[in-house]
């Protein structure tokens, strides 16, 4: 599991034939070509599914806002992920998530020329190191992964644009852990400064899947966990 109990989920591995669009949805792709219909269809179909399991509407329209995040229903927070074969989406209570990202990938090597883009000089070091010890995983895919999910949990926050150089990945190999280190000014969560954020990934059946959930720092105090993580 990815993300935490508080989290309701679902996903597909295809386009099934009952997802639909409501109709503001079916304006934004009007003009679309059909893959990225049929992907923008599935993927909501899952949200919508999501949202039922945490009880929250299913006739909730989810468009874009002014930085291309989903607007989900008011009191919820949630993420989309599409790629080739595969959708999903992911939704919680803001009452005890405050950011969530997901994000999933072909399992294979970045294309020539992205990794230098999307990596800093630490984080080349880090992954010639996992490739040397831990070979037959897509390492700088998973980081890629990883900052995507970490951007995604990250700009309804803060409400800022994350670049790939403004946070930097640490990967646990064996442990399906990862932390993205905030190199920016971080937001202020509750009281609480966000300095990191901390995600889990996996890499099976042909795919990379990471996920960052920000548990609500007073949900954890009560827990007797520790304030301010990601």
């Amino acid at each position: 599991m990815l993300l935490p109990a508080a989290a309701a989920t679902a996903e597909a591995y295809g386009d099934p034939p009952e997802a639909r669009l409501l109709p503001p949805e079916r304006a934004a792709v009007a003009h679309s070509v059909e893959p990225r219909r049929r992907e923008y269809t599935t993927v909501r179909h899952c949200a919508r599914q999501a949202l039922g399991r945490l009880g929250g509407p299913a006739d909730w329209p989810l468009l874009a806002g002014a930085g291309g995040d989903p607007q989900w229903p008011q009191g919820v927070v949630g993420s989309m992920t599409h790629t080739a074969g595969f959708r999903a989406a992911a939704v919680a209570r803001r009452s005890e998530v405050l950011g969530l990202g997901i994000d999933a990938e072909p399992h294979e090597a970045l294309e020539p020329g992205v990794r230098e883009t999307v990596t800093l000089p630490e984080e080349r070091r880090m992954l010639a190191d996992l490739a040397a010890r831990h070979p037959g995983t897509a390492w700088d895919r998973v980081l890629f992964s990883a900052k995507e999910s970490a951007y995604k949990a990250w700009y309804p926050l803060a409400r800022r644009i994350l670049e790939f150089g403004d946070a930097r990945v640490e990967i646990d190999p064996r442990g399906g852990r990862f932390r993205a280190r905030l190199l920016v000014p971080a937001p202020e969560v509750s009281g609480v400064r966000l300095q990191h954020l901390s995600g889990m990934w996996c890499a099976d059946g042909g795919l990379v899947a990471t996920a960052v959930a920000v548990v609500n720092p007073a949900r954890e105090r009560a827990a007797g966990g520790p304030a301010g993580r990601g």
